[in-house]
């Protein structure tokens, strides 16, 4: 055989091989589907997004090579919701990340079968998304935000900060499916502690500017800021007017006090985002949502604003900085 058709046999041959050399075959792309808090932009939501996706990363999941993301901020409107949770099921993921109760229970009623992976839901098993904690049976599983107790701590938190706001107001989204719950148990601690407690209920970010105006023209006047779509999608504006205000305000979550809020006390919710890449890889591994356990915070933080405190007129009690586990001065 002469030189010249033996190199163009042993190319045909080469490119009839399978891709092991040069690729080891191309991967697979898995589809996941994930849901943020807020509105598209929102800087914490790109940080959680940020941290979900280096947490999957690092468990071998490259965006561009074997993962793709499909990502949707609802801002906690329903009608918004109805129609990205449409948009993401009908593109058959193979997991999706489902933020908050809203989503959540929306999902559901368009799938029993997708895998769901949740986080910054309170109260899975009263809401009838997972059987038990242990063993959530069905397709979804994932991560508690927080217990109903710590609402009460919210209660106690503010008293010692500003043991003169008599009258407390908790500002609550109707939207949050676990409000009777969280309510409860700052009602509970309110009475015990014989303060005042009045409920307002505001949907959007109009409705708690209206509401925190209207609360201004009174006196000795404590905020609760209970979880939900409305406070995490309008917090900017709504740590600007309790400061302007000088209202003090108790917030659930630390990077709200990073943003300028007074206090908080709560779980990292980026926790969550970080330990649900790992229920993620499990489920594209194989693993079904059914036997994963639906785990709840072990760690909750303390974080008070001094620099706040002081634009609001407030001297915060030297023992309760020694316990924060964030100050920002």
């Amino acid at each position: 055989m002469r030189r010249r058709d033996f190199i163009k046999l042993i190319a045909g041959s080469v490119s009839g091989w399978p891709l092991t050399g040069r690729a080891q075959q191309a991967e697979r792309v898995r589809r996941i589907g994930v849901f943020l808090p807020g509105t598209e932009g929102n800087k914490e939501a790109r940080y959680r997004f940020e941290v979900f996706r280096d947490g999957l990363k690092q468990l071998g999941w490259a965006e561009g090579r074997n993962a793709h993301f499909d990502v949707r901020s609802t801002g906690g409107k329903r009608e918004v919701t109805e129609a990205a949770v449409a948009e993401i099921v009908a593109l058959t993921p193979d997991v999706i990340l489902a933020n908050g109760t809203t989503v959540l229970s929306t999902l559901l009623q368009h799938t029993r079968t997708m895998p769901i992976v949740f986080v910054q839901v309170s109260d899975p098993v009263a809401g009838g998304y997972v059987r038990s904690l242990s063993k959530p049976g069905g397709n979804v599983t994932g991560f508690i935000n927080f217990e109903y107790a710590i609402a009460g701590k919210w209660v106690t938190l503010l008293r010692e900060i500003a043991p003169r706001a008599i009258h407390l107001v908790a500002v609550l989204d109707p939207l949050l499916g676990t409000a009777a719950g969280v309510l409860g148990a700052v009602q509970a601690v309110s009475s015990a502690l014989g303060l005042e407690l009045r409920v307002v209920t505001a949907r959007d970010g109009a409705e708690i500017e209206h509401e925190i105006n209207v609360l201004a023209r009174d006196q000795d006047i404590g905020l609760i800021f209970l979880p939900g779509p409305a406070v995490a999608t309008n917090y900017e504006r709504i740590i600007a007017l309790a400061t302007e205000h000088r209202m003090p305000a108790i917030f659930p979550y630390r990077y709200l006090v990073a943003a300028g809020g007074l206090a908080s006390y709560g779980p990292d919710p980026t926790e969550e985002y970080r330990k649900a890449a790992s229920y993620v890889d499990r489920i594209l591994h194989g693993e079904k949502p059914a036997d994963l356990p639906v785990q709840s915070p072990t760690k909750y933080e303390l974080a008070i604003n001094l620099k706040t405190a002081k634009a609001i007129g407030l001297m915060i009690p030297p023992t309760l900085v020694a316990r924060a586990d964030e100050v920002i001065e």
